[in-house]
């Protein structure tokens, strides 16, 4: 399970968020290549000039934006002072800086060939595995960054543990993604909905939608010890975002959600494999134990028969319905009003999505 690409911005930040957000970035690229702890050469300010634009740069910013989004509705402004959108705009530059981090590691561990739509950082011609040092470069640009802007706020502390959390619990989260989907001997029977939901929960939830919010949280003043059940929340709704992407990765149109799914041919733990060992009679296993993970369209083309067989576009239009009302349920179950809208906008944003 590739780190999940697509990711929900609970609102859809404006033209002027967007433009001022874009602006930040060269302001905090231009203060990690003046940094007075290291003597940079001209070369090595090249590399870390191109790199950063290579690699935090071409998403499409969503986990970013949402910190301000999240952090106007907290604030129950539409508009925020320039200090405000300063803050709230860096914090959201570290997610993606995160998301860097992580993307050029993962696409290494992975083998992968391309990234938005252009090769991997580490297949870039004289870049190789310099990649992974250039990672942990990425990653200490983020202290870097937080110690420069935020040392003398109450809540910096806070934050550092906040993205060192976050952070391990995505780690730990790859490394059960990785030894169970990765290592040894092909073996269905490791593969389970437990498994499938610890790997959702910790490789891709945790940054991809508390992060942000509890970014949100901490600019607006709160201790993030009251909001438990907004953590649990917003993990669920990252889990059922992950389900909703292993669907569409075999059903969605690949036109229309701009790649080609290749979760079977990749052997990955994805819900619908998990779905159907539950579900499969002792013939229909050896189906799957047979063409799961083989690239030939003919295997390929069994293993979604059996899915269909199985009902797994019923069994997830079902899934779909009771996640909704419950997460419904339980973000009404919220005290704070702001809190719900900030909850509410980003289901709404995933809920039924198509791409």
């Amino acid at each position: 399970m590739a780190t999940a690409e697509v990711v929900v911005a609970n609102g859809s930040g404006g033209a002027d968020t967007k433009t001022a957000f874009k602006e930040i970035y060269s302001k905090l690229k231009e203060e990690m290549l003046e940094d007075p702890a290291f003597e940079f050469t001209d070369e090595s300010l090249q590399w870390i000039d191109r790199m950063v634009d290579y690699n935090v740069l071409g998403g499409k910013c969503n986990r970013g934006l949402s910190v301000i989004d999240s952090y106007k509705i907290l604030k129950g402004v539409d508009a925020l002072s320039k200090e405000e959108t300063f803050l709230a705009c860096t914090l959201g530059w570290c997610i993606e800086w995160l998301q860097a981090y992580f993307l050029v590691l993962d696409d290494i561990m992975d083998n992968s060939q391309t990234r938005r739509g252009q090769p991997c950082w580490f297949r870039v011609p004289q870049v190789g595995l310099i990649a992974v040092n250039d990672g942990i470069i990425l990653r200490n640009h983020i202290s870097r960054i937080l110690q420069r802007h935020f040392k003398g706020k109450p809540y910096y502390v806070d934050l550092i543990d906040l993205f060192n959390e976050v952070e391990f619990k995505t780690a730990s989260g790859q490394l059960l993604d990785l030894i169970t989907t990765h290592e040894g001997e092909k073996d269905l029977t490791k593969y389970n909905l437990t498994v499938h939901r610890r790997i959702v929960q910790y490789k891709t939830a945790y940054y991809s939608f508390y992060l942000p919010v509890a970014c949100a949280l901490l600019l607006a003043g709160e201790n993030l010890d009251n909001f438990g059940d907004v953590k649990n929340i917003l993990v669920e709704m990252g889990t059922y975002f992950q389900v909703q992407d292993d669907y569409l990765d075999c059903f969605g149109d690949p036109e229309f959600i701009g790649k080609i799914g290749t979760d079977i041919e990749d052997y990955k733990c994805s819900w619908l494999v998990v779905q159907a060992l539950e579900r499969a009679d002792e013939n229909q296993k050896s189906i799957l134990s047979e063409n799961y993970g083989k690239s030939d369209p003919a295997c390929v083309a069994k293993v979604k028969d059996l899915y269909k067989e199985l009902k797994l576009e019923e069994i997830f239009h079902e899934y779909e319905r009771e996640s909704y009302n419950k997460l419904i349920a339980d973000i009404e179950a919220q005290p704070n009003k702001a809190v719900q809208t900030v909850l509410k906008s980003f289901l709404h944003k995933i809920y039924k999505r198509d791409k």
